[in-house]
Formats: C-alpha cells, structure tokens, sequence
C-alpha cells in the first residue's frame, strides 16, 4: 500500500477483520476472542470449531503489489501464534487438545467486492 498512511492501513486491517469475522461464523465457527494482546504479541481472533481451538491470522491486502497475504505469514510468525495460542488457553483456564492456525486473506480492492480466502491448518 504505497503513498497510504498508517491510519488508512489500520483501516484496512480493521475492516479485513470484520470481513474475515463475517466469513467464519457463517462457516459455523464460534468467535471467543477478538484482537487478544499479551506481552508475546496478538491473536486476530480466536475461535471454535467443534473441538477445535483456532488462532487466526488475517491479513488484508488492497492489491497484490506487494505479494500475497499468506506470503506475510512466515515460519517465525507461525511460531509465534503458537505460542499466542498457548498463552491464550493458560490466560482463560482452558486446555484443549487440538489446536490449529489459519489464515484468513481478504483482498479487498478499491471496486468491487472482498476476495476471502480460508485456509485451514497453516502450520
């Protein structure tokens, strides 16, 4: 997002979030947090699937000029969400078996409607 200022592009997260939040519950999936911060860093949201306890990433892109969503999303910050996930369990008192990550990318271009794609189990 060249020649975009910061607020703009908290902006775009921001709506990417409520976009990718929109996409998951319809998809069936419960939201138990959102933008959940520790010392160690951030969970987009956190959500149940069944069982299964899902630390989401989102990432939200206005073009592809600058790669892909899941291009942003590394092994160091794979590791890290992990690890969010852990803390996030030992923060509420829960512990559950399964754990996953996934990732949320929205393109949300200046016409037209958002591009979501769901990717289950990233790491």
């Amino acid at each position: 997002m060249t020649g975009t200022t910061a607020a703009q592009r908290h902006a775009l997260g921001e709506m990417g979030e409520r976009i990718a939040e929109q996409h998951l519950v319809a998809a069936g999936m419960v939201v138990l947090d959102r933008n959940w911060r520790c010392s160690a860093g951030e969970i987009d949201l956190v959500l149940r699937e069944g069982h299964v306890l899902v630390v989401c990433e989102v990432k939200t892109r206005s073009s592809l000029d600058h790669g892909t969503p899941h291009e942003a999303v590394g092994d160091a910050k794979l590791d890290r969400l992990r690890r969010l996930g852990t803390a996030w369990q030992a923060a509420h008192g829960v512990t559950v078996p399964d754990v996953r990550v996934d990732l949320v990318a929205v393109l949300r271009p200046r016409r037209g409607p958002s591009v979501v794609e769901h990717v289950r189990g990233i790491g």
